[in-house]
């Protein structure tokens, strides 16, 4: 069964969820938070919180995809933010409501992680921790400089090359023939194939780099978003409602993980997730039912953002602490820390939602132009500012990385990053 999104069918609905709710599009936000669990899971198995081999085994097969969460989420950046974009929205406007958004929590835990390997005496590369600060690291192919400091903020320096792109993109965007859109759409998943053998024109200590780090080469999955949201925005996007694409992400993430080969599940993935987003959205917009948008799941999106900066610090730095960081807990105790850790990195992420990026959201950016409903609003709903962060990160050994779009299906163990 497919939705055939109208014209008039953007409009906000009459039934189910309301007309307020359908145009903010609360379901893209309660995804926030399965991606950012899928991460979660990845990092509980590549950091060895575990140590007995049959949990850590069973955690590992059920979220050895989970580092795409980063694919997901650039995708679900697009989307949302041309979603969200209002006609006659300047560039300033948008760059600051960007830098607003993500820029005050990154340097909270820049801060934290700083503070961190100065206790435990790492050394601090200054151009590293400069290039980390101001979000230009993931332009640095040297090992140690793009994964830096607090490691899964190389994501948001591919996230701030986006946002500097799309308003100067946008008007080319908005001209563009539906096919032309519908080619991007089609071609990212054929082009993230070709990131296989197209990596080997690239020197050897960079592939990993070039890849799943570069920004150039991550904002496939951006531009992916962008134009399945113009689509569904002229109301030519057509795909399946989300209890057939949510079935459908789930097989293909089960036959991604057991069956398919490395060069191919990413770029398999990437069709999924553009599926599920664009059905949720599209259930916004009808008032069909979403579980996505219940109260809990649309606040626990609401703080995934910070949950994502927070939790990989957490985990090392308690782990580092107790002298298990690399070993792992044995027994019960193993799966009781991965619940503790959940929980206290949620705790902490609500705090730090609540008393650093809202407070700091208000304070920084700029406030939306108060205007009469025109004609054009049901066509460009102004949504919120979900920006469908959460991404990646990579062990304190600098050992390997585990990113999403690639060709380099990353090894087990050692071999992790995390998805910011």
């Amino acid at each position: 069964m497919t939705s055939t999104t109208t014209a008039t069918a953007v409009d906000r609905p009459t039934s189910g969820a309301g007309s307020g709710q359908a145009s903010r599009l609360p379901s893209l936000t309660g995804l926030r938070w399965v991606a950012a669990m899928l991460v979660f899971g990845f990092h509980v198995g590549t950091m060895r919180i575990i140590a007995d081999p049959g949990p850590q085994a069973v955690v590992g097969e059920i979220f050895t995809l989970g580092l795409s969460g980063v694919q997901f989420f650039f995708i679900l950046s697009g989307f949302v933010l041309v979603w969200s974009m209002r006609p006659g929205a300047s560039r300033r406007r948008f760059w600051r409501r960007r830098f607003a958004k993500i820029y005050p929590n990154h340097v909270v835990l820049w801060a934290l992680a700083m503070l961190a390997m100065l206790w435990f005496a790492d050394p601090i590369n200054p151009v590293a921790a400069l290039e980390n600060l101001f979000l230009v690291q993931a332009w640095d192919p040297r090992p140690g400089y793009f994964y830096s400091i607090n490691n899964v903020s190389w994501s948001l320096s591919c996230e701030l090359f986006f946002y500097l792109c799309l308003p100067l993109a946008l008007p080319a965007v908005r001209r563009a023939r539906p096919w032309l859109l519908w080619a991007v759409v089609i071609a990212v998943p054929l082009l993230i194939l070709a990131l296989w053998p197209g990596q080997a024109l690239v020197p050897e200590n960079y592939r990993w780099w070039f890849a799943q780090v570069f920004p150039l080469v991550r904002s496939l999955e951006f531009w992916m978003g962008v134009a399945a949201a113009e689509l569904m925005l002229r109301g030519r996007w057509r795909g399946p409602r989300l209890p057939l694409a949510s079935l459908f992400f789930v097989l293909t993430w089960v036959a991604a993980s057991q069956w398919i080969r490395a060069e191919f599940w990413s770029a398999l993935l990437s069709v999924a997730y553009v599926l599920v987003i664009a059905a949720a959205a599209d259930a916004d917009v009808h008032g069909r039912r979403s579980p996505l948008r219940s109260r809990p799941m649309v606040w626990l999106g609401e703080v995934s953002f910070a949950f994502y900066l927070v939790h990989v610090f957490v985990i090392m730095t308690i782990l580092r602490l107790t002298g298990d960081w690399g070993t792992g807990l044995p027994g019960w105790w193993g799966p009781l820390a991965v619940i503790g850790f959940l929980l206290l990195t949620l705790g902490l992420a609500a705090l730090l939602h609540r008393y650093v990026e809202q407070p700091m959201m208000r304070r920084l950016a700029p406030s939306r132009p108060a205007r009469a409903a025109g004609p054009g609003d049901a066509a460009r709903p102004g949504g919120p500012s979900t920006d469908g962060l959460p991404r990646q990160r990579t062990p304190p050994d600098g050992t390997g990385p585990a990113t999403a779009t690639g060709p380099a299906r990353p090894s087990t163990g050692d071999s992790a990053s995390a998805v910011s």
